[in-house]
């Protein structure tokens, strides 16, 4: 497998788990106007729409620094019990084949940032060995937003408060707190460095504690969002919301800086979840904005 991309020198994998219809679109954004979607539609198939439903991925990036290999974001992982989102619990997907692809083994990893605690932003930081959940990538330091990992503890307080712990039900305990008990977990704040050339800034909304991983190197910037951005839609519509989002008014703000701040520096934008090609830059139009897409790359499957 090649690299999906470089950022300046740095090698960038894309690390896919699933693929598929995920929602109908009045099930995923929360401030959806039929008409609005419908006038951008035609522009979205096959890549983020098919068949009416939203068409996304769950899917992880590793990028090579020639000396260190950092993954952004695990997916939901293999085995995990998912009652508040059932499509992606017991899972049985190839995410570690598609690794060893690219040319890496678990062991390969030497660092593992989660841009926020979700049910698919964690998964695979563990897996099921005799019955017990342990480190997927043995060698790793997790890094983890501080803010995020209060927040989702189920043994903090304000945990009980988030609209969305029932469908991230058993994530922290799964996927999360077996990282911090083997002491491989880093919790980080907003101007953290992760490695030469990276660093971590709050964008908060999504969840409490949500981070995107800026990237430079050789002149060139990346932002790895997680899930600032859902869909294209959203670049057009900043003020669009996913249903998950926890305070909607501070994410539709987040989206919308980190929307202008890349557009300002000309900064490929790297979501969680975007079909082919995956990522995106974005332009200044008129009072918003509009997505770019990649040269040389095809928006179909």
């Amino acid at each position: 497998m090649s690299e999906a991309f470089r950022i300046g020198n740095l090698k960038v994998y894309r690390i896919e788990e699933w693929q598929g219809g995920f929602s109908p679109p009045e099930g995923l954004f929360a401030e959806f106007e039929p008409g609005a979607f419908a006038e951008q539609a035609p522009g979205f198939e096959p890549a983020f729409v098919r068949d009416g439903l939203i068409y996304g991925y769950l899917q992880s990036w590793l990028i090579d620094t020639g000396s260190e290999t950092i993954l952004v974001d695990t997916g939901a992982g293999n085995d995990k019990q998912r009652p508040g989102i059932p499509i992606f619990g017991e899972l049985d997907g190839k995410f570690l084949d598609r690794l060893a692809e690219a040319g890496f083994a678990p062991e390969d990893i030497d660092k593992v940032f989660c841009t926020h605690l979700h049910i698919d932003h964690v998964g695979w930081n563990t897996r099921l060995v005799e019955g017990s959940w342990k480190p997927t990538f043995p060698n790793a330091t997790y890094y983890f937003p501080t803010i995020d990992e209060a927040a989702w503890n189920p043994e903090k307080s304000r945990y009980r408060t988030l609209a969305g712990a029932e469908v991230n039900a058993n994530v922290f305990e799964d996927s999360v707190a077996p990282i911090i008990e083997a002491g491989l977990a880093k919790l980080i704040e907003t101007g953290d460095s992760i490695a030469k050339g990276m660093q971590a800034f709050d964008s908060p909304g999504h969840t409490p504690g949500h981070m995107v991983l800026q990237v430079e190197d050789s002149g060139e910037v990346a932002f790895f969002t997680g899930d600032i951005l859902h869909h294209p839609m959203q670049v057009l519509r900043p003020d669009w919301n996913s249903v998950y989002c926890e305070d909607r008014e501070v994410a539709a703000a987040t989206r919308r800086g980190i929307l202008d701040r890349a557009a300002a520096l000309g900064a490929r934008i790297v979501p969680a979840h975007f079909g082919a090609p995956h990522s995106v830059f974005v332009e200044r139009h008129e009072d918003g904005f509009r997505p770019v897409y990649p040269p040389h790359a095809t928006r179909t499957n």
